[in-house]
């Protein structure tokens, strides 16, 4: 993190001096989503659901989306997904994304969805694009947003707000002074609040839990499983991580009684296979979301911990039951 990312999580800190600029941000910000809301296509064939933040940075959004995706595919439906594809840049827009893309075209998150879910993904920095792609391309009868929520060029039939438990919001400030993209009074908006971990609550009506199940480890090249409870190595590992909280990662490897040497990367990090090489021999671990831009290093021996996103309460039930009914 940045000085100033590392201000908007302390009490009181420096960062409070930006807030005339913060009140500029969000005064802007709202005459934005005034602006574009005023000229948004009123609804798509199929519903969209957006699974967005308000905050800067990661809050495990993508692990939700794929385990929705999942959920509702076990209910018969036919779900798409539609992305930026942060960490991306493709030569034409919009992009189909299958288990074989390129991720520095499409994106480390995206490519880890249309590889755990085989769903059709299509990614476009205009997400109305991609929605209108997707539709015409594919069988979907349902469309997630994987991010988006202040995209308001998108028409949405339902938002769901994932806030980092462990962090929260910051100091409650919007950019630059703070954290939040937009003013915290937005998550009243939302349909559901998912809180990743942690022991935050939030003012909302509807809100789960959740937690990243570990489901075993998987080698990088090979293909080669082992049990979560029998890590490879002798109990000291490199945890590598390019993600939006790497020190998340380090205490879920923690957790299974593994001693952790945390290397952490900015997220959507393009790695190299000298990132992974740390010259001694301790086994180097992976997120999954980093596993997709690696699965090209034949020489590098590295494991994967594969997670699941659960939700406690029955909160996964209870969000597919009310897309359910959007359908």
């Amino acid at each position: 993190m940045t000085a100033l990312e590392r201000a908007w999580y302390k009490p009181g800190s420096w960062s409070r001096l930006l807030l005339p600029l913060s009140w500029l941000f969000c005064a802007l910000a709202a005459l934005r989503r005034h602006y574009l809301e005023s000229r948004r296509p009123s609804s798509l064939p199929a519903p969209v659901v957006v699974v967005g933040n308000v905050t800067v940075g990661g809050t495990g959004k993508t692990p939700l989306i794929i385990a929705l995706v999942k959920a509702l595919q076990a209910r018969g439906f036919n779900p798409g997904v539609i992305s930026r594809g942060y960490g991306g840049r493709a030569r034409d827009y919009p992009l189909e994304v299958t288990e074989n893309s390129d991720p520095s075209e499409c994106g480390d998150e995206p490519l880890l969805i249309a590889t755990s879910c085989g769903c059709p993904v299509v990614v476009d920095p205009d997400r109305l694009g991609a929605a209108r792609h997707l539709l015409a391309s594919s069988r979907c009868d349902l469309i997630l947003s994987d991010d988006g929520l202040q995209h308001y060029r998108l028409p949405r039939d339902m938002e769901i707000v994932v806030v980092d438990g462990e962090r929260g919001l910051g100091n409650g400030l919007c950019l630059p002074a703070g954290p939040l993209r937009e003013p915290a009074r937005r998550l009243r908006e939302a349909a559901f609040v998912v809180v990743n971990g942690g022991n935050l609550v939030v003012n909302h009506p509807r809100q789960y839990r959740m937690i990243f199940q570990p489901l075993g480890f998987r080698h990088l090249v090979d293909g080669g499983r082992r049990d979560a409870r029998d890590p490879p190595g002798s109990g000291s590992v490199h945890a590598v991580a390019g993600i939006g909280n790497p020190a998340r990662f380090a205490r879920t490897l923690a957790a299974l009684g593994l001693s952790v040497r945390l290397h952490s990367f900015p997220d959507h990090h393009n790695f190299s296979p000298e990132d992974l090489r740390f010259g001694d021999d301790r086994p180097v671990i992976l997120t999954g979301k980093d596993a997709v831009k690696c699965r090209d290093f034949p020489e590098c021996d590295a494991w994967v911990l594969d997670v699941a996103a659960r939700l406690e309460d029955n909160g996964l039930e209870a969000l597919v039951d009310a897309i359910d009914r959007l359908v």
